[in-house]
């Protein structure tokens, strides 16, 4: 949003002396004219001309002086472009120059833009946002789009999506919304799917909510930016009442942490370190949370079917809390030493983290189902703030199938897909199953072990990992969400 016909409107009208000396001699001349008119007049036998030729006089400076002044209006005079750059558009195009592709730089040579989210405060005042959106203007930005969340204390946070020229850096951005009124300013980098209008992504949103259960820790992650989400059970592992999922069911606002009522039971806690939130914000996301605590539990009922290299036919598909009881009876035929590999714990405490495991609020999980429907394989996704934590158990007799590698696979595409950077795997050392699982992806990994546990981490490339099956499983995005590192 550029407003260069309103700088130019706004820009002082420069004086001109010569117009003052012409004027001023004019009166002059008047003067000293009418004063011998008047003098030939009375003393003269020829008054009668004499006034006819003074009137005709007064005619032809007053026509004099009207040509003048339109000829020399107060319009300032047209600038003069540099030798290079392209001339000034007409004012009745409209265009919109600041920050399109081509804007010149501080060196003259034409570059390319840069799109980017900004939030700042500013006084709830006339004039505020427009001395705001000058100072934009003045540094070659567009305003795309632009959202004001009053705040109740006074003020109001208003938020822009920029097109800037790229040699602008986000501190020089800063600064110059500082010089203009802006405080708390939050910068960050945007892309093409920011330039969706607020009502249509928060539809989306909606739509997506409405269709998985497990996509409201992601929905509210888009719809609030970068945060980082906590999902508090009502109880512990060990059955106990949890001190943190007290949240009230209206909910609180305090800042930068939000606190809402899960509808699955406990709390959802977001916190924003450095961005306060708004009670637009607010409002918005306690909505999804009663649009999923109106539709109750839901999973994507989609599944495959894959043929393993034995003939052997494995289905999979998503997994929920409805598996709890035969993830249980898969424990139950799994050996000691492999419910240790998985869980790194006393055994007989693998039942407890299941529930954990299947819930919605802290990853994805794939189950692989025999044709009978029997449970043999649980491949999960766990979201362990800004990291990612990736798990599989195979029942023993279903182990050196190639289940595990494929699920694994799966379960890479889901973060890629998610916007993860990396993934890691708790194991230890004697595991080489998921050694060489995790080898067989073809992605960068680093190894630590400490005390006979081995954490691999694979750094993820932008492209997903494929299948070496023939089919794909659909794979919805991923949401994000906190989970302990290690629930086992």
């Amino acid at each position: 949003m550029t407003d260069r016909a309103h700088a130019s409107a706004q820009r002082p009208h420069r004086h001109h002396w010569r117009r003052d000396v012409v004027e001023l001699a004019a009166l002059f001349c008047a003067v000293a004219v009418a004063d011998a008119i008047a003098n030939l007049v009375v003393h003269g036998p020829r008054g009668p001309i004499l006034l006819v030729a003074s009137a005709i006089a007064l005619l032809v400076t007053a026509a004099f002086h009207t040509w003048w002044a339109r000829r020399h209006s107060h319009a300032p005079p047209p600038s003069t472009p540099p030798p290079g750059d392209p001339a000034p558009p007409a004012a009745d195009a409209a265009p919109r120059t600041a920050g399109t592709a081509g804007t010149p730089g501080p060196s003259g040579a034409a570059g390319t833009t840069t799109l980017w989210r900004m939030r700042t405060t500013v006084r709830d005042q006339p004039g505020s946002l427009a001395v705001l959106c000058t100072a934009l203007a003045r540094n070659g930005v567009d305003i795309l789009t632009l959202q004001t969340h009053p705040l109740p204390e006074g003020g109001t946070v208003d938020e822009f999506l920029l097109r800037a020229p790229q040699w602008l850096p986000s501190g020089d951005l800063t600064r110059a919304v500082a010089r203009a009124g802006g405080h708390s300013t939050w910068i960050e980098r945007a892309d093409a799917h920011d330039l969706v209008d607020t009502p249509t992504r928060l539809l989306g949103l909606a739509t997506r909510t409405a269709l998985d259960a497990a996509e409201l820790p992601l929905a509210l992650r888009q719809l609030l930016g970068r945060c980082t989400i906590h999902s508090i059970p009502a109880t512990t592992l060990s059955g106990r009442p949890n001190a943190g999922a007290d949240a009230p069911v209206e909910g609180v606002l305090e800042a930068t942490v939000m606190r809402l009522r899960d509808p699955s039971g406990g709390a959802i806690t977001v916190e924003r370190p450095y961005l306060p939130f708004t009670p637009t914000e607010f409002a918005r996301a306690r909505a999804l949370v009663e649009l999923d605590a109106r539709l109750g539990p839901r999973v994507p009922r989609s599944q495959d079917v894959l043929t393993l290299p034995e003939g052997n036919e494995i289905t999979v598909r998503r997994a929920d809390g409805s598996d709890l009881p035969a993830a249980r009876a898969m424990h139950d035929r799994c050996s000691e030493r492999t419910l240790g590999l998985r869980y790194h714990g006393p055994v007989a405490d693998a039942d407890r983290y299941l529930g954990h495991l299947l819930s919605p609020r802290f990853g994805r999980t794939l189950a692989a189902t025999t044709a009978s429907g029997k449970l043999v394989a649980l491949g999960h996704l766990l979201w362990d703030g800004d990291e990612t934590e990736i798990a599989l158990l195979i029942e023993d007799d279903w182990q050196r199938r190639g289940i595990g590698s494929e699920l694994l696979r799966r379960l890479i595409a889901m973060a890629v897909e998610a916007g993860c950077d990396s993934v890691y795997a708790v194991t230890r050392a004697a595991n080489t199953g998921m050694v060489a699982a995790m080898r067989g992806l073809g992605l960068p990994l680093d190894y630590q072990i400490e005390e006979g546990t081995l954490v691999i981490t694979a750094r993820l490339d932008a492209k997903p990992v494929g299948s070496r099956l023939p089919y794909e499983l659909p794979l919805g995005a991923a949401h994000e969400q906190q989970a302990p590192r290690r629930p086992h």
